[in-house]
């Protein structure tokens, strides 16, 4: 069967929640009522990255991008494009005023480069055909065949690739180490334990392409010796589990992971190990004790896991995000891969752009690409025509950047150079009215809560940390709670055991740098400049803007607000809780805080 035209329907886990399998399941059915089932290929993919304005479908060869997409256009969309051949104009991204024809129009993607995204959004994650089409498992047979594992390794030295999930060690280096560690049993495991708050990038790109992850495991195989692979990988992410299982399953029945893969001599078979969640997990030596049935903690090291790892065998752990680009290097070549990024950091980065942005999404950008051009060029920019106020990079293990840095590229040394970290990709924008010192509350609450608690520098020290943030925020910090949290955060960064310990102080102490002068307006001022301290704001009705309407005093739920029709209106301060309804209801600005 020979299709002409095919209908590309985003089913990543965003696009999915916003009934993207109805518009697949509309779009199928409607193209079959047309009699267009032989002639229009409708095909569910994975994440297209630029999710702001999912459920998106896209249609080739002529390159329509529809966005924003419901069931209820599937059949315009059928009966118009298809059978009109006409694009349905009100649906296509629109910039400037004008209908993009294609990605290539839309400046999201102008400045990306997709190599770990390459067939996210472009092939069926179900359908291993389409992923072989696409250079798919090619470079397993080119390992199997004409390449040693010496060789393999080799080849990721020259490319420069460094672990994506936050260390930024050489990837080629813990390979070889394990390969060269002693030991009949030797074991490769995919960190899939995806925990940061507002980060999605493994999990679409296992979504969208689970073979890459699979193919570059069974290289890592070859390469290290070993003969058996985990994906250890989060319970809540059903569709990605899902998708695993079928990859898995598909690759079995080619002879692609097992026994004698591909009639080669090689054995290597990978299982699926699912987490319960829990943040720490993301730390190698945690995340095999969960595999061995134990509770999720953190070992001293040495020994380092390619010594002695899961069941006490020689192991190699890479996140998602490395293993994807393992494919494209052996297909391509190191040096093709070393060509892009810096000196110190190639290839390229998977973020998760969220916040106070306009296109939030999943980007990939060549490493040295700066701030500005990822939050402006891609992201479009600050929500509302606010103010940029910081960037967060790297969960609540990194620090904030704020507007003197937007022109630093991004790379490992640079970030750190600031005080924040790549991490695993992350990066959550902050407009000018977040309150600094109530954001990095929440991060010192996500790590409090996430501590495994063995060692005491983690559990007393961020527990400790995070009550003088909430005295701050409540108006009875003092001068020197400022001195506790810089002697805390030094004692936590130099004696916790694993590296959650270590860098839970990371915002407190980045942003004791760069927004001392909001922690003192806190301490000396009892105020909070962004408005968002409760304790320390105050709402108020300006008796000159005051009209009487109303509506301040019905959308008030305590109520505290009283005053005739037509008269100005009063608050009553020991009432306000202090929710905003009435600062979010009033039209003519007579609400003011302070």
């Amino acid at each position: 069967m020979s299709f002409s035209q095919f209908c590309l329907v985003c089913g990543g886990t965003g696009c999915e929640s916003s009934k993207a399998d109805q518009i697949y399941r509309n779009l199928v059915k409607s193209c079959e009522d047309h009699g267009l089932k032989d002639s229009v290929q409708v095909v569910k993919t994975g994440c297209f990255g630029f999710c702001e304005k999912g459920p998106i479908v896209k249609v080739l060869p002529d390159e329509s991008f529809y966005v924003e997409v419901k069931p209820e256009d599937a059949e315009r969309i059928v009966a118009e494009h298809f059978l009109k051949g006409r694009p349905v104009k009100d649906l296509l991204y629109h910039a400037d005023g004008q209908a993009a024809k294609g990605e290539s129009d839309i400046q999201f993607y102008q400045k990306q480069l997709r190599i770990v995204l390459r067939n996210c959004g472009v092939i069926n994650p179900e359908n291993i055909d389409e992923y072989i089409a696409r250079d798919g498992y090619a470079a397993l047979e080119k390992v199997l065949f004409s390449m040693t594992p010496e060789e393999v390794i080799a080849e990721l030295k020259v490319s420069g690739l460094r672990g994506r999930g936050g260390a930024g060690f050489p990837t080629w280096l813990k390979w070889q180490s394990t390969r060269n560690a002693k030991g009949d049993q030797k074991y490769v495991i995919c960190n899939a334990d995806e925990g940061d708050p507002g980060a999605y990038m493994d999990r679409s790109t296992l979504e969208g392409d689970p073979h890459s992850v699979l193919e570059a495991m069974t290289i890592a195989g070859y390469a290290m010796g070993a003969t058996k692979g985990f994906i250890y990988i989060r319970a809540e992410y059903p569709l990605a589990i899902e998708r695993l299982e079928i990859a898995l399953k598909q690759s079995r029945e080619l002879g692609l992971i097992g026994k004698d893969i591909l009639g080669s001599g090689v054995d290597f078979d990978i299982q699926i190990r699912l987490g319960a969640g829990a943040f720490i997990c993301g730390e190698e030596t945690a995340l095999m004790q969960s595999i061995e049935g134990k509770r999720g903690m953190p070992v001293p090291k040495p020994p380092f896991p390619s010594e002695s790892g899961l069941w006490g065998c020689p192991t190699s752990i890479n996140n998602v995000e490395t293993f994807a680009n393992v494919p494209v290097i052996i297909h391509k070549g190191g040096a093709w891969f070393s060509s892009i990024g810096t000196e110190t950091s190639k290839g390229t980065k998977v973020f998760a752009l969220t916040g106070a942005i306009n296109n939030s999404g999943l980007v990939e950008v060549p490493m040295g690409t700066t701030l500005r051009e990822i939050i402006y060029d891609i992201g479009g920019g600050i929500r509302g025509g606010k103010g940029f106020k910081a960037v967060q990079t790297g969960g609540p293990s990194g620090g904030v950047i704020t507007k003197d840095y937007l022109d630093t590229p991004i790379d490992y040394e640079s970030l750190t150079r600031l005080g924040s970290m790549m991490g695993s990709g992350g990066m959550i924008v902050m407009d000018d009215e977040d309150c600094i010192v109530d954001v990095v509350k929440f991060y010192l609450a996500f790590s409090v809560e996430e501590s495994c608690g063995k060692c005491a520098p983690c559990r007393i020290g961020g527990r400790k940390l995070l009550e003088i943030l909430e005295k701050i925020t409540k108006g009875t910090g003092t001068m020197e709670d400022l001195d506790q949290l810089r002697k805390i955060g030094k004692a936590m960064r130099n004696a916790s055991l694993c590296m959650l310990g270590g860098t839970t102080p990371n915002p407190v102490m980045s942003t004791l740098n760069y927004f001392y002068d909001e922690y003192l307006a806190h301490i000396k001022d009892h105020k909070c400049p962004a408005g968002k301290c409760k304790s320390l704001v105050t709402y108020e009705i300006d008796e000159g803007k005051c009209i009487g309407c109303t509506v301040c005093a019905r959308k008030c739920p305590v109520p505290c607000i009283a005053g005739e029709r037509k008269m100005p209106h009063k608050i009553d301060q020991s009432k306000c809780i202090k929710c905003g309804a009435c600062f979010e209801a009033c039209k003519f600005g007579a609400v003011t805080v302070s």
